[in-house]
Parts: C-alpha cells; structure tokens; sequence
C-alpha cells in the first residue's frame, strides 16, 4: 500500500502512468506527421515501439529509427522512446527488489512476536473448530455421545452426516447399531445393491471418528467405548504403476488388518472377495470372519457386509460373537422397495436384475435376463433335489475349512455340475453365456444315471 516506502510509491507511479504518457506521445506524433493510423505500443520483446503502416511510411521523420519490418508495416523507436523505455524496465525491477527488501524486513520485525502471535492463532482455530462443531450439531440435531470405559458400541437412530445433507430433510432412514466384544462381535450384513449396506458401515465408522475427537454425532443417543484404531476395506481400487490389481489391493489392505488391529479396534469390511471369483472369494471371506471370530484376544468389533449369502451360515453364534443383519427389501408386484433398515436376519437374493433395471438396461434384456434366472434356478434346485446337498453346520465352528462341503457319496459329475451353478456370478452373467451355460449344464445331467 501507498506510504510505506517513498521510492516504491514513485516507481509505481512511473509504471501506472506510462500508459497516459504513451497515449499522450501517439496523439502528438499523428499530429505531427500526419499519420492517423500511426500506433505506439509495447510488449516484452520489443519494448516501446511506433507502428506505421507501408503506404504511410514516406511521411516517418528521419529521426525515427527502424526496429522491426512486418508484413503490413514497419516498427520504430526514438531517443524519447528508449528513454521511458529504461526508466520503465528500471523502475519494474526496482519495485522487485523493494517489495522483497521491505517484505523480509517486516518478517524480521515479526520473529519478535512470534510466541505471542502462534498462540493466539492456536486460539483461533480452536475458536473456529469449535463453533463450526456446535453450528453443526445445531444445525443438524446431532447428540452429544458417551464416552465409556467398557467394550460396548451403541448408536440409536444413526445417521451419515454427508449423505443426509444430499437429501430432502427427514428422508434419511436412521438406524440402530448394538456391538459389544462378547456375543455382539462381529455384524454380518447382507443385502443387494443400492440397499444401503455400504452407507451404514462408513456411518458408523464416522460417528467412532466425530465422539472421539470431541464432537457431537448425527444419531438420536451414542454410547462408545475407547476406540484405539479404526480399520477399513471398502470401494475397490488398483495401482496398476506397481502392478497392483483390485483383488491385490484388497488383500495387502486386509492383511494390515489382520496384522495391527486389537481387540479395540472397529473394523469395517465391504465386499471383501469380490475382486476374484465367487469360489475363491467366498473361501477367503468366510475363512477371515472365522479368524476374526476364534481370536477374540487380537481383533475387536467387527462389521461386514457382503454378498456372499453363504456367510450367513456363520451368524446366530452367540459363543463366537456373530450375528445376522440386513437391510430390509419389500416386494411389490414386479418392483422391489428398499426400505433402507438394518434388521436381524438374512436374505437369500441379490435382485441385481432389478438393479440393472434401475440403470436403465433395455427392457429386452431385464426380460431374457429373468427368464434365464429363472431356468438357472430351476437347474440348482433340481440338482439340489436330487443329491440333497448341504454345508455342514460343524463347518462354521472350525478353524480349519473341511475339504468339501457336500455329503459323502455324492458322484464327482454332480459335484461338478453343483460348483459350476454355485460359481456362477448372475449378477454380471450376459445373456448369451448364461444360455451357453444353460445348455452345457443340462447335457450333462442327461448323461448323469441317478
């Protein structure tokens, strides 16, 4: 600003109206020789400059001296012209270097009052953390959470603060969230797409965060025992510089998991196994509950949502901790409504078709496409019928996974087939596989004497 330094104010006046200046000396110098379309310009090139067109060029006063020759014209200097010319390259790394010598002056003076200033600071971002918490809370009916000594993670009509904001007011369905580290350990969450199960596992993690660094939550009550680490595995992502797949991204992340939690530790898994095919996805998902699930001594709260409707053959155990969570689905008609609610129990479909059909996949293809579940589903059940399958209940309480999980005395065709339609992924199945599929299946069983 204007008065700090006498020099500096002067040179910015000499660059601020050199602009006048250069208009004043191309309105003299058309008067003085008679050339109207007669220019005066500058750029960082050529500096400061007289432009006169070529058919004009017999009229240019021999003290003009040539600088530039363009198609149309010819470019000119004077002794004047130098002169503003220095004065104006002068004055503008003058002001440089002044702007610099009296920005680290004043920077010297600061040092004095530097312990004072960084406190006061310090309080004025506590002052604005704060306020913008409480403004928040205000704003948005959050509740002041307990923090307790005991194991117990108690969240009464949750909410996701970000979610909710991109909602009409009041459409958020809220919901109830009871863990503890005896038989409320581990929350297996089933349910298709777009129900909702992703949003309630990051809520939960994001009232842990907010009740732990002091800030009111977004639920109706909250009770939260000390949290010492917070893990998650969710979304998929690669890093394909390192030659990092999904699938391996997902495993390096579960296995630091696996490796640093405690028996304080939240952790959120989203759609673990996904990333690779359903067998191997399946085995990997179920073998890392059961992990989680025999080592109460290393692994703390545990919240995971999946796909796999196997899983749920882990829940309802009360000696290891799991428990059986969805999110509740009404079927009317042909459509399908989700509710949003997390309640106790299982669901034993995915409605991907209904899925696509929301995305907006030709009705064509949502046609064939059920018409295809539905033989595929007729398939299973009769190969079902025939062998009378089942996963042993014994299976869920071992550390180790049994080498099959059908009964003895089954013949290796069926056994076949019954893998085959169990690893078929129908949510990303196209049409023409599906048929192929389909067909291969039913040649087969032709050949099968029961």
């Amino acid at each position: 600003r204007e008065g700090v330094n006498e020099e500096l104010d002067e040179l910015r006046k000499i660059i601020f109206n050199t602009k006048d200046f250069i208009e004043k000396i191309q309105e003299r110098e058309r008067l003085k020789t008679g050339i109207q379309s007669l220019k005066v310009g500058y750029n960082k090139v050529m500096g400061f400059y007289i432009e006169v067109s070529k058919p004009n060029l017999h009229l240019v006063p021999k003290e003009y001296e040539r600088k530039q020759t363009l198609v149309n014209a010819e470019r000119f200097t004077t002794p004047e012209l130098k002169e503003i010319e220095h004065k104006f390259s002068y004055s503008e790394e003058r002001i440089k270097t002044l702007e610099k010598e009296i920005f680290l002056e004043f920077l010297k003076e600061l040092t004095k009052y530097y312990s004072t200033l960084r406190k006061i600071s310090e309080l004025i971002a506590d002052v604005d953390v704060f306020s913008n918490l409480a403004l928040v809370a205000t704003e948005n009916n959050y509740s002041r959470p307990q923090i307790t000594d005991t194991d117990e993670f108690i969240v009464k009509e949750g909410r996701h603060p970000i979610v909710e904001k991109y909602l009409p007011k009041g459409e958020f369905v809220p919901n109830d969230t009871y863990m503890d580290n005896k038989e409320n350990r581990i929350i297996i969450l089933t349910g298709p797409n777009m129900a909702g199960k992703s949003t309630y596992l990051r809520q939960n993690a994001l009232i842990a965060i907010m009740a732990h660094m002091g800030s009111y939550v977004p639920a109706k009550e909250c009770k939260i025992g000390i949290i010492d680490k917070i893990f998650t595995r969710i979304g998929a992502s690669d890093f394909l510089a390192l030659g990092q797949s999904t699938f391996l991204v997902e495993m390096i992340e579960v296995s630091n998991i696996l490796r640093n939690a405690t028996p304080k530790s939240l952790i959120v898994m989203d759609e673990v196994g996904r990333g690779t095919s359903t067998y191997d996805g399946l085995s990997i998902a179920w073998a890392i509950i059961d992990y989680i699930a025999n080592n109460p001594q290393k692994f703390g709260k545990t919240l995971f949502a999946t796909h796999y409707h196997e899983l749920t053959q882990l829940g309802d155990d009360e000696k290891r901790g799991i428990k059986n969570y969805t999110m509740a689905i009404k079927e009317y008609k042909d459509e399908v409504i989700f509710l949003k609610k997390v309640v106790k129990g299982t669901i034993n479909k995915s409605y991907g078709i209904f899925v696509a059909q929301i995305a907006g996949i030709p009705d064509e293809i949502i046609k064939r496409s059920k018409e295809i579940l539905e033989e595929l589903e007729k398939a299973e059940k009769y190969i079902k019928e025939k062998v009378e399958i089942d996963v042993p209940r014994n299976i869920v309480s071992k550390n180790v996974f049994q080498p099959t999980l059908f009964v003895p005395e089954i013949p290796k065709e069926v056994e076949h087939i019954i893998n085959e339609i169990r690893s078929l992924d129908l949510d990303n199945l196209k049409p023409i596989e599906a048929l192929q599929i389909l067909s291969e299946i039913k040649q087969k069983i032709s050949n099968i004497k029961f």
